[in-house]
């Protein structure tokens, strides 16, 4: 776990640095509050565990404010769609919702296309020719939905194949912004991305300091976009450190 029991638990904000334009947050805006009581720039308390699932080769369980993900890795083991060699490996995602996992009706239509895009943050960043006419999949369940579901279940994600020893060229960590009339709330909560004129997730592999994807949607201005790419970019290579921490404390652990 990243926090030892009684500690408190980490959080990844980021730092708001000096701009020469005018800040985004006027002072009309700063009576205006966060559902959860946060600061625009702050992101909720991470809370990370590996090995969450006995039967997995890998697993991990992510906690960020309400938002609740746990992820199971499973292989590498034969795949049984390939007919020929392959130089190159396989990788399954799925992801799916618990019936309990949030009270909003048609969550279920979000699935296919989250399954898409974590494949495609993760395919990037596995060594998939270590692994060669075999397959990897990867399994996220959202056990209680929160707000920025995806960017939670792709660092999730990442810290299972980690825990699984699937072979990476690093980490991969993933920042949500939402824009709502001339505010950024970096890691929004599902009331907030409800009335978000604009959403932007990033994925970054944090030791090597790539971005690796950029998702954009709604409206933006050049300044806004400017401005959440710097809080996702200093927000994700915070998260890195966490995760990083809580490999490290697992494999203290088991050393023991």
């Amino acid at each position: 776990m990243s926090a030892k029991p009684g500690a408190a638990t980490p959080t990844y904000s980021p730092k708001v640095v000096g701009r020469s334009r005018l800040p985004i947050f006027k002072d009309s805006d700063l009576d205006w509050s966060r559902p959860d009581g946060r600061g625009f720039p702050q992101c909720r308390p991470a809370l990370l565990q590996t090995g969450a699932v006995s039967s997995a080769s890998g697993s991990a369980y992510a906690e960020f404010g309400n938002t609740k993900v746990i992820v199971s890795v499973f292989g590498p083991r034969e795949s049984k769609k390939a007919m020929t060699y392959s130089d190159v490996g396989r990788l399954n995602c799925n992801v799916s919702y618990t019936t309990f996992a949030s009270p909003t009706l048609g969550q279920g239509t979000d699935h296919k296309e989250y399954s898409s895009m974590l494949h495609k943050a993760l395919e990037g960043v596995i060594m998939m020719e270590t692994f060669p006419k075999t397959t990897v999949d990867v399994f996220a369940l959202v056990l209680e939905s929160g707000g920025s579901d995806l960017s939670v279940v792709i660092s999730c994600a990442s810290l299972a194949l980690a825990d699984a020893g699937i072979m990476m060229y690093d980490l991969i960590t993933a920042v949500s912004v939402s824009c709502i009339g001339k505010n950024l709330m970096i890691d929004p909560v599902t009331e907030e991305e409800g009335c978000e004129d604009g959403s932007f997730m990033m994925t970054c592999m944090p030791s090597r300091y790539e971005v690796t994807q950029l998702t954009v949607t709604g409206e933006w201005t050049t300044p806004n976009i400017n401005e959440a790419m710097q809080l996702c970019l200093d927000a994700c290579l915070k998260l890195g450190e966490i995760m990083r921490d809580c490999l490290k404390q697992a494999a203290s652990a088991s050393d023991e």
